[in-house]
């Protein structure tokens, strides 16, 4: 079973935001796959489906992104899903917008999301698809993250949605490695 998670906050007031490009990819590969995130369980949001046998789940946590970690533990222990098993779609502030990058493990470079995944799960060994967002050092990080992104930073994101869609699907077809392989460009 794979649980892959995209991270995010909830409520209106957070849609479109920087920090909720984890929640925004869940979405649009939950649409390609024809399968609705409504089902509600350990406060998180989530819908399942099989893929090449596989049964797979995909989860928008509802505690606050910083508090993600305590939700994917959850449904970590509820459904035994192996460590290995996790994806994690987030933001990162130290890549720019329209880059993206693919890690096998990794710290959390900051991202307070990240770093409760990592002490609810107990380490740093869970893949991730990292989705740039730049940084704005004028503006305090807090506000930066939960601002929207500009039309033109809109645009970079729509050409790399794609990818990220056929990424999430070659996910399920090809090694980790692989996966980095293909689509991690220097």
């Amino acid at each position: 079973m794979k649980l892959i998670v995209g991270l995010g906050n909830p409520g209106r007031e957070y849609e479109n935001t920087r920090h909720n490009i984890g929640f925004f990819i869940i979405d649009k590969f939950a649409n390609k796959l024809g399968i609705l995130i409504t089902k509600s369980k350990f406060n998180g949001l989530y819908g399942e489906t099989s893929i090449r046998g596989e049964k797979v789940i995909l989860l928008k946590p509802q505690s606050y992104i910083n508090l993600s970690g305590e939700v994917i533990r959850k449904f970590v222990d509820f459904y035994k899903i192996s460590i290995s098993d996790i994806l994690i779609i987030h933001d990162d502030l130290d890549l720019n917008v329209g880059v993206y990058k693919i890690k096998q493990r990794g710290s959390s470079g900051g991202h307070n999301g990240l770093k409760n995944i990592e002490i609810h799960l107990g380490t740093q060994e869970y893949k991730r698809i990292k989705i740039g967002i730049s940084n704005n050092k004028n503006i305090d990080t807090k506000d930066y993250v939960l601002g929207k992104f500009s039309k033109e930073d809109q645009e970079k994101l729509t050409e790399i949605q794609e990818v990220i869609l056929q990424i999430l699907e070659d996910y399920f077809k090809v090694s980790f490695l692989d996966l980095m392989g293909k689509y991690n460009h220097r």
